[in-house]
């Protein structure tokens, strides 16, 4: 299967969930990330402000107890869209790029200081195999030079595929929480 096809059926299976349903499992999803979180006690965690079709993990923004940053895409040093980790600061988001709420700080955490990252993506594997949305923001962040943090994959239970397409550009994830029982 392309990876086009795999994010299309990804799209459709999640729109096609019920509120409730959804509700069910960013609450699953959230607890499991919390432990990991209060085991793992990252002093800097990479959070994310969810799309609509992404496990809700709003509820730990304001609670997992460390410095939490979240990314912000903008034109980097080249001219290309690049993604930093800022700050949250509840007061301070404002819509950005592709409609996702980010924070407006001015100095970004160097990708050496985080020390846990939780990872959206359209479709993971158990051995931690990521499909993104096609624009390689968190492939390229993970790459970079001292990015060292343990990368957690969140997803809907239908979102974990027992494969996906992967190319040498592709991170892994070290585990992957869904919201199934």
């Amino acid at each position: 299967m392309k990876k086009s096809d795999i994010r299309t059926a990804a799209r459709r299976a999640s729109a096609a969930l019920d509120a409730a349903e959804r509700e069910r499992q960013s609450r699953i999803a959230v607890e499991r990330l919390r432990r990991i979180i209060a085991e793992e006690r990252p002093a800097v965690a990479a959070l994310f402000a969810p799309l609509p079709d992404e496990i809700d993990i709003s509820p730990l923004l304001r609670t997992v107890g460390c410095r939490v940053v979240l990314p912000r895409v903008a034109d980097g040093p080249n001219g290309e869209p690049e993604m930093e980790f800022y700050d949250f600061d509840p007061a301070a988001m404002t819509r950005g790029a592709y409609g996702i709420d980010e924070p407006q700080g001015e100095v970004p955490c160097p990708p050496e200081r985080i020390d846990l990252m939780v990872v959206p993506g359209m479709a993971f594997t158990r051995e931690g195999t990521r499909l993104g949305r096609g624009k390689g923001y968190y492939d390229r962040y993970i790459a970079r030079e001292g990015f060292r943090a343990r990368r957690i994959g969140v997803c809907f239970r239908h979102q974990l595929l027992a494969e996906l397409p992967a190319e040498p550009h592709d991170r892994r994830m070290d585990i992957v929480v869904t919201g199934e029982e």
